[in-house]
């Protein structure tokens, strides 16, 4: 029972074309338990244009496992619901789907994507937080 989270660490970094003006970016922030393949945390979505997409916060479960994929050695996928809100003239709130899934080198950096309610954004950077990436050196 003590092994459930050996090898457990956090994992931060962003998904999309940070510094492409209106470019929805999600950054995650992920604690991963290699062990058990399992990723949990959350992401933020974020996006310049204002509307009802603009900031919107996922928790999120995913799993990872090694890959054999040239300078990638893990695949991530991710999925989590979050409230969407209608805008007006209608009223209301549902539940929306999210997912993202990315390859990945050992310091967190590759390429993927992610897609929430009528977007999607596809083969684009994944990159780990700065800080991050001193950690994992």
């Amino acid at each position: 029972m003590s092994d459930l989270l050996a090898g457990a660490y956090l994992a931060k970094g962003t998904i999309g074309n940070v510094g492409t003006p209106g470019a929805p970016i999600a950054t995650f922030s992920l604690v991963v338990v290699p062990s058990q393949h399992s990723v949990t945390g959350t992401v933020i979505i974020t996006q310049a244009v204002q509307g009802p997409d603009s900031h919107i916060v996922v928790p999120v479960t995913g799993k990872i496992y090694a890959a054999g994929l040239g300078k990638f050695t893990q695949l991530v996928s991710l999925k989590g619901q979050y409230v969407h809100s209608v805008p007006p003239p209608a009223i209301g709130s549902f539940l929306a789907e999210f997912n993202a899934h990315f390859a990945i080198d050992n310091a967190w950096n590759g390429v993927g994507g992610f897609s929430y309610y009528q977007h999607n954004v596809e083969n684009v950077p994944v990159a780990a937080a700065k800080n991050l990436q001193t950690e994992l050196a």
